[in-house]
């Protein structure tokens, strides 16, 4: 009942322009940041581990722009659900997108870090080109159906459940479909390296550079911006790695990382923090959350 109130309620305010809906969504974010003690302190260890010489006091000024980002992106994913496809491609600026069409003469993989517009951007991508990608299941069936349904909705997206495993990505990436790829969570030590993560050890799935010796796909990175004071957003895609991948897994994975920390340090405020980022600890470290 819960999570049917709130999608009646997203579907409501999706009308709203997104200036408005950008403060409705800062408000929501100041709400969860007082309610959510879990998640608030996730956050708060994360920034303490990445951002150490930041100052306590500078640490929680960037946690509380950080749940204000994250309040906008929930309120706003009801723009790419029920929007009509003109609205979305009117407000998702695009930058740098000939490294992906010059990329698509064979199989692509669009690296895409947990930034908090992550889905903004596959709906963009989604409104002019067919892709694949992969989804966690949601605890409410409610929501899953709704997230699915969302992210599907324009031409023929071929979206599959995590545990459904890696054949029908395999697939669809033979048959030409680009992959729209998250890689930078904690998954558990399972096809997972410790690399750096802002001079952190991370548990990190070396996926990327796997997929890419199966399929001998091009990874071109592709990072999505919220603007500020409802704005819109840009999606910016980089050139395609050169030499990638590399004969040493190790070195890949901790490209990929660098890469995402470059990024981070320029939002830090839009990267999701409160994810369990360093969940998985090295042999004999203790846990952090």
């Amino acid at each position: 009942m819960v999570a049917r109130i709130a999608l009646a309620l997203m579907w409501l305010l999706h009308f709203l322009p997104l200036a408005l809906l950008a403060r409705l969504g800062e408000a929501l974010g100041m709400t969860l940041y007082a309610l959510g003690a879990e998640r608030r302190r996730v956050c708060f260890i994360n920034l303490a581990r990445c951002f150490p010489a930041l100052a306590r006091t500078e640490r929680a000024r960037l946690a509380r722009r950080h749940f204000r980002a994250v309040g906008r992106s929930i309120l706003e994913r009801g723009i790419l659900w029920w929007s009509p496809r003109d609205r979305l491609t009117r407000l998702v600026r695009l930058e740098g997108f000939e490294h992906f069409t010059a990329a698509k003469g064979g199989p692509v993989i669009l690296l895409a870090p947990h930034f908090v517009s992550l889905d903004v951007g596959f709906a963009r991508i989604a409104c002019d080109v067919d892709c694949t990608g992969l989804y966690a299941h949601q605890k409410s069936k409610v929501m899953n159906r709704m997230l699915l349904k969302g992210r599907t909705r324009f031409g023929n997206q071929r979206v599959f459940s995590r545990q459904a495993g890696i054949k029908p990505v395999l697939k669809a990436l033979e048959q030409g479909l680009p992959l729209y790829y998250l890689p930078d969570q904690d998954y558990g030590p399972r096809d997972a390296l410790f690399v750096p993560f802002f001079g952190v050890p991370a548990a990190t799935i070396t996926g990327v550079a796997r997929l890419a010796r199966l399929t001998k796909a091009r990874v071109v990175p592709c990072v999505t911006r919220m603007l500020k004071g409802g704005a819109g957003y840009e999606l910016r895609c980089y050139p395609a790695w050169e030499d990638f991948p590399s004969e040493d897994l190790l070195a890949d994975t901790r490209r990929m990382n660098e890469f995402i920390e470059e990024r981070v340090r320029e939002m830090p405020e839009q990267y999701l923090w409160t994810h369990k980022r360093f969940k998985t600890r090295p042999h004999g470290e203790s846990k952090w959350y």
